[in-house]
């Protein structure tokens, strides 16, 4: 009993972490839910909008995955000078900040871009970046380097020796595919469809900037006009409870159509196929920099534009600047802590119901929790004493999964070393933490931590709600380009994207070196 009632309180902050997520979650969906009283407030427009969002999602996660197969093909199975570093570079877009990517998108496929240039030179009609097309486009930008990585694994999973065989046994490049490659495409392809879709349901940011109208609006920004502009609580709740249910439907149907695909252990051997040659070698090369190139040259394009006039931003940059820095410091904070305390109790109990309540923020969006809050909490505190403190805790809990993903595997494998050792010196407690699990867990705990800061850092979810006259940087550079004011707003993108990198670096590099 004594022992029970130790491990108890040994396993106390994982199971308060829980048990508070739980009720931070669900209270705030449930919230949601009494409000909306059923789905009687939607109007011809919203339902619009829900197939709007079901619509672009699709298209988008189908372009996604369709085209990163040719260009993860290539990265497999070529071998070139800096190809490990434009693997990595090719991840930028998932820390950088989504208000600073449509920057790039707007300054290369905008109405003056490179694009539109060339496409005049040549007689042919504009491109324009905003409406359907525009959020399509900004969602492949985001969402192809992560297809690019998940297929690359796929690819890299096939043991060295299959290849080898097929080599052997005479097969040609469409024998390969046929037998090797494609069941394993079969394998990965539906998750990771689905992975974006899911993604690209709860997107916010670029609906707000690139899209709007009734032609081009998501559940989410229908969710921030109803409530910003109309103050609809009602009908925004309402279609919170249609982004949850559609959110809960991808994520049911995600772990349906999960495969496994299984093509026996090798040799581990470094090198992987080598790809035929020929012209399909070209078409390797041109599938690389056609990538690199669409998704490096909207960053490169707002550095060139922004970075020469920092120095000439307006004070109140500055001024949100250093708000935003605090935020996200917080929210990384928050994030670390609540994660390492989950990690920790997840790996000790192998306990599946604390690991699904880390698992909670997938299934609501922040603006959703942002409105479910705001119910429960406009009575008792002012709106403008809600925005930065609700918009901290929110990053913070949105980072979660991202950072139990990195920490429960090097969590476990850190009980399973040196878990009976400490167990039997009885290091308990802060001495335990201090010797044995920071240091042991520095490397993934700063990366998590890192990943926390820099999406706390470029968010321009929550707070778009709770806009108020302190608003961070990703909200006042949106602020800068509805005021057409293109010059500052550039700069302004180029200090965000360097902080938020920065951010990243300083805590994934100082868990490393710890």
């Amino acid at each position: 009993m004594a022992s029970g009632v130790l491990a108890l309180r040994r396993d106390a902050a994982g199971i308060a972490v829980a048990a508070a997520l739980a009720a931070l979650i669900l209270g705030t969906l449930a919230a949601v839910a009494w409000q909306a009283r059923g789905l009687s407030a939607l109007q011809s427009w919203d339902w619009r909008a829900v197939w709007f969002t079901i619509w672009q999602a699709a298209l988008s996660a189908a372009l996604s995955a369709g085209l990163a197969v040719p260009v993860a093909r290539a990265f497999a199975r070529r071998r070139f000078p800096g190809r490990a570093l434009l693997v990595t570079l090719l991840g930028a877009p998932f820390i950088l900040p989504v208000i600073v990517a449509i920057m790039g998108l707007i300054a290369v496929f905008g109405r003056t871009g490179a694009i539109n240039e060339a496409l005049r030179a040549v007689g042919i009609g504009e491109f324009s970046v905003y409406g359907w097309q525009g959020v399509v486009l900004a969602h492949v930008f985001f969402n192809l380097p992560l297809s690019i990585r998940l297929i690359l694994q796929g690819w890299q999973s096939i043991p060295v020796e299959r290849f080898r065989l097929a080599d052997s046994l005479g097969f040609g490049p469409a024998d390969t595919a046929r037998h090797l490659e494609w069941p394993m495409l079969r394998g990965v392809l539906p998750g990771i469809w689905l992975a974006v879709f899911l993604v690209c349901l709860t997107s916010f940011t670029v609906a707000l900037a690139l899209g709007g109208g009734p032609a081009a609006t998501t559940v989410e920004l229908a969710i921030y006009q109803a409530f910003r502009f109309d103050f609809d609580l009602g009908r925004a709740a309402a279609l919170g409870l249609v982004q949850i249910a559609l959110s809960l439907g991808a994520l049911v149907l995600s772990r349906r159509m999960a495969t496994a695909v299984a093509f026996g252990t090798g040799l581990d051997l470094a090198h992987g196929p080598v790809g035929p040659r020929g012209w399909r070698r070209a078409m390797d090369a041109v599938a690389i920099l056609a990538a690199a190139l669409f998704l490096l040259c909207p960053i490169g394009a707002v550095i060139l534009q922004g970075l020469p006039r920092i120095p000439d931003l307006p004070t109140e940059v500055w001024a949100a600047t250093l708000r935003s820095i605090c935020m996200a410091l917080i929210s990384a904070s928050i994030a670390a802590a609540l994660c390492l305390a989950l990690a920790l109790t997840i790996a000790k109990t192998s306990n599946g119901w604390l690991e699904a309540a880390g698992m909670l923020p997938l299934v609501a969006s922040p603006l959703v929790l942002g409105t479910g809050l705001f119910i429960m909490l406009r009575a008792h505190v002012a709106i403008d004493d809600l925005a930065l403190p609700v918009t901290a805790l929110i990053n913070a809990v949105m980072a979660l999964p991202f950072g139990l993903r990195a920490l429960i595997p090097a969590a476990r494998s850190l009980r399973a070393d040196y878990g009976r050792l400490a167990d039997s010196l009885n290091m308990t407690g802060l001495a335990r933490l201090r010797l044995l699990t920071l240091p042991r867990l520095a490397a993934p705990l700063g990366f998590s931590t890192g990943l926390a800061a820099a999406l706390a850092m470029g968010d321009l979810g929550v707070i778009a709600l709770f806009a108020t006259d302190q608003p961070t940087l990703p909200l006042k550079l949106y602020q800068l380009m509805n005021s057409y004011r293109m010059t500052d707003a550039s700069a302004c993108a180029v200090l965000l994207m360097s902080i938020s990198f920065a951010l990243f670096w300083l805590f994934d590099r100082g868990g490393r070196l710890a």
